[in-house]
């Protein structure tokens, strides 16, 4: 019950005030009116739901949370500087380098709360690791700008972000729960509890987004429980675990670079190039996007989980699944633009 009651008590908090987080979204004008074919939906939908995530993580976190009060106090001000960030960014939108700018000082409350990468296994030795010593606090800094924006990259369906945070925390709860980290278990779990009484109002057709509001902290949270709950260990496993729990919204964000990058584009300019606008290009409509997506998120938790347990054969297995389903609808898809 220690575990149940927190996610419960998380979800109903946040079930019941995003209907009052999209009252305020259209009160202030943090309204997501579509202008070009990238856009998917096709009226006017507020966003700023990601608040109701926000408070129910929040006020849940102080309530039931046993970690040491000075992370918790980390955790709440770097995720609260995001917050703000994303509301005045779903309001009217920010300069990404001013953006940057503030997710490093979210990144830097967290290293100076206790939250710091400080070593790798050393896979060439029997034993012994590799100690970051003065790269650890630039190490910890990317990891946390780059899980931050990931779910901000994939958040492009009603409801995809959001059903794909909620695996990816209730993956990193489970390797928690084994490794004998209770306390960061129900951080997690609170997490989960907060995202998934957002998702049936941001699930299609969804009556409100979670906004930048919602994506930077859901991101900046599981960048914070990953380096607490699995990157602190000294077995290989610290880095494949969160890689693999966070594995879709990885790779479409390194895609997403890469893409880019050959095309001569903005690295934070928008395009139609993710894994869900490919499912789009092939005929799926959103519901059917969305859950193929969750499909694979999860699969890819399973894949952390296996290898967790070492059971390779399962790995190998559900490494080749994920593979093609990732691959198969990139190459039919680019068939469809060429034509």
């Amino acid at each position: 019950m220690i575990f149940i009651i927190p996610m419960l008590v998380a979800f109903a908090i946040s079930y019941f005030t995003t209907p009052l987080a999209r009252q305020f979204a259209i009160k202030v004008g943090a309204v997501d009116v579509p202008k070009d074919n990238r856009r998917v939906h096709t009226k006017p939908i507020p966003r700023m739901g990601g608040l109701a995530i926000y408070l129910a993580f929040t006020l849940v976190m102080f309530l039931f949370s046993d970690i040491e009060s000075q992370k918790l106090l980390g955790i709440f001000l770097g995720s609260s500087l995001l917050v703000v960030m994303g509301m005045i960014d779903d309001i009217k939108p920010l300069r990404a380098s001013l953006k940057l700018v503030i997710q490093f000082v979210a990144a830097m409350i967290l290293i100076k709360f206790g939250f710091r990468i400080e070593f790798l296994t050393d896979f060439f030795s029997q034993s012994g690791y590799i100690n970051f010593d003065i790269l650890s606090t630039p190490i910890t800094v990317i990891w946390i700008i780059g899980i931050t924006n990931t779910i901000n990259l994939v958040d492009g369906l009603d409801g995809l972000a959001t059903g794909i945070a909620t695996i990816a925390a209730f993956t990193l709860a489970y390797v928690a729960y084994i490794n004998g980290s209770y306390e960061v278990t129900v951080l997690t779990l609170i997490l989960a509890g907060s995202s998934l009484g957002f998702l049936p109002h941001n699930f299609n057709p969804a009556s409100i987004f979670m906004g930048d509001t919602g994506a930077y902290f859901l991101g900046f949270i599981l960048a914070a429980i990953s380096i607490e709950g699995t990157l602190k260990g000294t077995t290989a496993l610290t880095v494949v675990i969160p890689v693999l729990a966070l594995g879709l919204p990885i790779f479409d964000t390194s895609f997403a670079i890469v893409r880019r990058a050959v095309t001569k584009k903005p690295l934070f300019e928008a395009d139609k190039g993710h894994v869900h606008h490919r499912l789009l290009a092939l005929g799926y409509d959103q519901k059917g996007a969305v859950l193929i997506m969750y499909l694979i998120s999860a699969l890819m938790g399973a894949t952390a989980i296996s290898i967790l347990n070492h059971a390779m054969v399962q790995v190998t297995v559900l490494s080749a699944i994920v593979v093609l389903m990732i691959a198969i609808p990139i190459y039919r898809s680019l068939g469809i633009n060429e034509k």
